[in-house]
C-alpha cells in the first residue's frame, strides 16, 4: 500500500473475462431483464387482483421488491465496468454498492424469517390466522424486516465510511465491506470484529424465528391426516426452497469473504459470488408465482387474455391487409 488515498478501485475479477466480455455483457443484461420482468410481473399480478390482497401474498411481493433493489445495485454496475477500460469503480460508488448489497442481503433473510412465521400461524393456528395476521400486522412485520437491517447495518456502516483507502485492488466483481477494510490505509481489525458481531445480529434472530416456526409446524403436522399434511407441505415448499437457495448462496459469499479461496478456480469464485444476487431473484418469483394456487390462476388468466389480444390483433392486421 502507498500513502496516496485511492479514488478508484481496480476490479481484478473482470480480467478473466476480457476475451469474451461482450458475450458476458449480453448474458448479464439478459439475466437482469429476466429478474426485472419476473419480479415486476409477480408484483403486478398481486397488486391488480384484490383477491390476492392477503398477508400471505404481501410477503412474496416485498421479497420481489427487495430482489429488484439488490439486482439493480449490482448488475448495471457490472455491465458498465465490464466494458470499461481499465475495469475500475470509484471509491464513492463502491461504498454505496456495499451499503446497497448488504442491506439487500439482510432484508432478504429478514423477510424470509417473517414468511416462516406466517407459515407457522397459517398451519398451526388456522382458525385464528386472519385475526393474528391481519394486513395491518403483516405491514408492520414487513416494515420491521426492512428497517431492522437498515438500522443494524447502518450503524456498522458509519465506521466504514470513515476509512481512507491506500490499497486500490478489489478482487471481486463488486464491492463488499471486508475488501474495503483490507484496502484501508491503517489497520482496522476492530471493524472485522464488529462485522462478526453484526453478522450474528443479522442472522441469529432470523434463524431462531425460522427454527421455531418449522419446529412447531412439524409438531402439529404429526397429528394431522395425510391429506392435511400434504396441504401443509404444499404451503411450505415455496418458502423452504427459497430459504435453502438463499442460505446456500449466502454461505458461498460469507466463505469467500472470510477465508482464502485462492485454490478455487477464478471462474468458479465469480459464479459463486454472483449466485446470491442472481439465482434467488430469478427462482423466487417462479416459486411463488407457480407454487401458489391463487397467483397461478391469475397468471393463467393473464396469459389467456394476452393470447386473446394477440389473436384479435392478428385478425385486425389480416382484415386491414385485405
Amino acid at each position: 500500500m502507498d500513502n496516496t488515498t485511492a479514488l478508484t478501485f481496480t476490479m481484478t475479477a473482470y480480467a478473466v473475462m476480457e476475451n469474451y466480455k461482450y458475450w458476458m455483457f449480453v448474458v448479464f443484461l439478459l439475466l437482469y431483464l429476466i429478474i426485472i420482468c419476473l419480479n415486476v410481473l409477480l408484483i403486478s399480478v398481486i397488486h391488480q387482483n384484490k383477491d390476492l390482497h392477503q398477508p400471505m401474498n404481501l410477503f412474496p411481493c416485498m421479497l420481489s421488491i427487495n430482489e429488484i433493489y439488490g439486482s439493480t445495485a449490482l448488475l448495471p454496475t457490472i455491465l458498465s465496468v465490464l466494458l470499461s477500460e481499465p475495469h475500475e469503480i470509484s471509491v464513492k460508488w463502491c461504498m454505496a454498492q456495499v451499503y446497497f448489497l448488504h442491506t439487500y442481503a439482510s432484508a432478504e433473510f429478514c423477510i424470509l424469517a417473517v414468511m416462516g412465521y406466517d407459515r407457522y400461524i397459517a398451519i398451526c393456528k388456522p382458525l385464528h390466522y386472519h385475526s393474528i395476521m391481519s394486513l395491518s400486522t403483516a405491514g408492520k412485520l414487513v416494515a420491521l424486516a426492512v428497517i431492522y437491517p437498515v438500522v443494524v447495518f447502518g450503524s456498522f456502516y458509519s465506521l466504514t465510511i470513515q476509512l481512507r483507502f491506500c490499497g486500490k485492488v478489489m478482487p471481486k466483481m463488486y464491492c463488499v465491506n471486508m475488501e474495503l477494510v483490507k484496502n484501508s490505509c491503517s489497520p482496522a481489525s476492530y471493524i472485522s470484529i464488529v462485522g462478526l458481531f453484526l453478522l450474528l445480529l443479522l442472522v441469529v434472530p432470523q434463524v431462531l424465528i425460522i427454527v421455531f416456526s418449522y419446529a412447531q409446524i412439524s409438531r402439529v403436522c404429526r397429528k394431522l391426516s395425510r391429506e392435511s399434511q400434504r396441504n401443509a407441505l404444499k404451503t411450505c415448499v415455496p418458502h423452504l426452497l427459497s430459504l435453502v437457495n438463499y442460505t446456500i448462496a449466502s454461505l458461498f459469499e460469507i466463505i469467500q469473504t472470510r477465508f482464502d479461496m485462492s485454490h478455487v478456480a477464478v471462474e468458479a469464485r465469480i459464479f459463486l459470488s454472483l449466485y446470491f444476487v442472481i439465482l434467488p431473484p430469478i427462482t423466487n418469483p417462479v416459486l411463488y408465482g407457480l407454487g401458489t394456487q391463487m397467483v397461478r390462476v391469475q397468471l393463467l388468466k393473464l396469459f389467456i387474455r394476452y393470447k386473446m389480444l394477440q389473436t384479435l390483433l392478428a385478425k385486425a392486421v389480416t382484415a386491414a391487409s385485405v
